[in-house]
């Protein structure tokens, strides 16, 4: 009924974001964000059936303020209290509009802080069947564009610079990862040394060490071919450990949720992937992909059902599996 997003700027002069500050806006926004939302649906605080709020995982303190918030709320409105997880929001948030995946399905979840593949047999029943053992795909996108020079947040950079680019132009090698998790963390290095080497080498070779200008001026001359170019390697990672993944369960029910999915290159991928091995694919409206309120709501919608409650004494973890 409602869906109020504040964003945080002050983050971007400092290249990502800062805990202190993050906590700090958060402290300063929620409020009126809640006001705004009741006011935009319509909705008074008494009317509401229970309130619920993110748990994990996140920075603990922005999530501290969150679940104050929340059971002040609750408390105050003697209401009962759901403690959403954060990645199965995401999942979720393909539920949101009418034209939703029946279950079992798959679901590709792609953010700044997680890469996963979820089968989920029902609102409640989800499972991690692949993960990343160490960098996210979001942090692939991120830290490529910082060190292209781009401005943070520089995914998003990426993205609409690869878009003028020639995706087969420079080639990075795709970790051979066994299984269905994916692995980003090579793949950085041999971008690093790619662009350490003014695109010679993507390994370290003492040989082809470029002075800084020499670097500067390669990446200049060559920007849109390089975004392209690391874009299609990260996407194909993703594809290929999905369609891995889809072969194994047999479901062709298959989602896609997280920031990163807001990327037109993934998108594109994942839809014509799905036209090419007959798959029902769903993908959530931009505004549901990167981090927002309703699909915390939503989850907690399915969790009310169940009177999957938590009492007073629930707290954040900055880190919790689920």
């Amino acid at each position: 009924m409602s869906n109020i997003i504040a964003t945080q700027t002050v983050h971007e002069k400092f290249g990502g974001v800062v805990p202190e500050l993050a906590s700090r806006a958060h402290m300063q926004n929620i409020l009126p964000v809640v006001d705004q939302s009741l006011k935009q649906a319509a909705v008074s605080l008494t009317e509401l059936d229970a309130i619920a709020y993110t748990q994990a995982p996140g920075l603990i303190g922005a999530l501290l303020v969150g679940s104050q918030f929340a059971k002040s709320l609750a408390l105050s409105l003697n209401k009962p209290l759901i403690a959403v997880h954060h990645m199965q929001a995401h999942v979720l948030a393909n539920l949101i509009a009418e034209d939703r995946p029946s279950f079992p399905f798959l679901c590709l979840t792609v953010s700044g802080g997680h890469t996963q593949i979820v089968v989920c047999e029902s609102p409640t029943k989800l499972t991690v069947i692949g993960e990343t053992i160490d960098d996210a795909a979001g942090e692939a996108f991120d830290k490529s564009a910082k060190l292209l020079g781009l401005p943070y947040p520089g995914g998003p950079l990426i993205d609409k610079y690869a878009a003028n680019g020639n995706p087969k132009r420079f080639s990075f090698t795709e970790p051979q990862i066994p299984g269905l998790d994916f692995s980003f963390s090579g793949l950085k290095t041999s971008i690093l040394y790619f662009l350490k080497n003014a695109g010679e080498s993507n390994v370290f070779k003492e040989a082809f060490l470029a002075d800084e200008e020499t670097c500067k001026l390669f990446i200049k001359n060559n920007l849109a071919d390089i975004c392209a170019s690391i874009q299609a390697r990260i996407v194909s990672i993703l594809m290929n450990k999905l369609k891995k993944a889809a072969h194994e369960t047999g479901i062709k029910q298959i989602c896609l949720a997280g920031g990163v999915s807001a990327n037109s290159g993934l998108r594109k991928a994942f839809t014509a992937l799905g036209e090419k091995e007959n798959w029902k694919t769903f993908i959530p409206a931009f505004e549901y992909c990167t981090d927002n309120a309703a699909m915390i709501a939503i989850t907690a919608h399915y969790k009310f059902l169940e009177k999957d409650f938590v009492g007073m004494e629930s707290s954040p973890s900055a880190r919790a599996e689920w």
